[in-house]
């Protein structure tokens, strides 16, 4: 099976924080801004990395943590769906499933269930009998 590109991601989905690291390290490491925090806005995960004393290294700890955490995985999955057009729109779904054609309506009369066949165009009229 040939693999197909369904879209890209670029810098500018992400928001890249460095911030200073704190804890064990001395005065270097309270210093400098080699810690990274990286934000996807679009599925709301965070990753974080202050391990290493390089920014850049820090950088690509926080994206790998970042493409592994459930909620980026969600909206990936989401995203390729919806590429391959193999996306359900649970709104439209619902809407078509309610659509009288489908519904099978009864009431209880004389302690038994009886199927509507006239459907009537108000639901609400359906308590009155």
């Amino acid at each position: 099976m040939k693999k197909q590109l369904l879209f890209r991601l670029t810098k500018k989905d992400f928001i890249v924080q460095p911030f200073k690291a704190s804890g064990n390290g001395g005065q270097k490491r309270n210093k400098t801004m080699s810690a990274c925090r990286i934000i996807h806005p679009a599925s709301g995960a965070v990753a974080e990395a202050k391990e290493e004393r390089s920014f850049f290294q820090n950088r690509a700890n926080a994206f790998k943590r970042l493409v592994e955490k459930p909620e980026f995985k969600k909206w990936h999955k989401i995203q390729c769906a919806k590429a391959l057009g193999k996306y359900i729109d649970i709104e439209k779904w619902v809407e078509e499933q309610m659509d009288l054609k489908n519904l099978k309506i009864e009431i209880q009369k004389d302690g038994k269930w009886v199927k509507v066949d006239n459907i009537p165009e108000n639901y609400d009229d359906l308590e009155e009998e």
